[in-house]
């Protein structure tokens, strides 16, 4: 066999791999993870995600550094608490567009870390999509970064019940 034809057979091999890659519609864009210290028993991850094709819905998310990861928001209840919510049904990811999972707002909640964040590491995140599938991202553990301008830095996660006065950590009525 020819050095041309091993080239060849060897770019057919690689081939559908290629096309995975130029397929990929959702991009995970700079994400970090927190803790609030280091004995912490829960942590976040936070990113951008950019979709590049047809509305999906991110459903799930895992991580050998915790025993469960979540999908959570945070909402003002009627007495102007803010209450961090489980979201079951997961996110909508819009067409062409892209969603902020950010300090406050929407993250990833790690429940029982199975070691500490430390500053620098990294750890792998598995993102579930309806369509797109399985994203998975190596993310820095980034302890020092700050929250965005006009943020109240309601995202720091510490260990859940241990949150100061007026920040609480609510679930949907039907978790059991």
């Amino acid at each position: 066999m020819s050095f041309k034809s091993t080239l060849f057979a060897a770019a057919l091999t690689l081939a559908p791999f290629a096309a995975l890659a130029e397929d990929a519609k959702i991009m995970v864009m700079d994400p970090y993870a927190r803790s609030s210290t280091p004995s912490s028993k829960s942590g976040a991850i936070f990113f951008e995600l950019m979709n590049h094709g047809p509305a999906d819905r991110l459903i799930a998310a895992s991580t050998p550094a915790a025993n469960e990861a979540q999908l959570h928001t945070h909402q003002e209840d009627a007495n102007g608490v803010m209450k961090m919510l489980h979201i079951e049904e997961g996110f909508e990811v819009p067409a062409e567009d892209s969603v902020t999972f950010a300090r406050g707002g929407k993250h990833v909640m790690l429940m029982g870390l199975t070691g500490p964040l430390e500053d620098g590491a990294t750890v792998p995140l598995t993102l579930t999509f309806e369509n797109a599938g399985e994203v998975t991202v190596d993310v820095p553990v980034d302890l020092k970064r700050k929250p965005a301008h006009g943020d109240s830095g309601h995202g720091d996660h510490g260990d859940h019940g241990n949150h100061g006065a007026g920040h609480g950590h609510t679930q949907k009525a039907d978790d059991s």
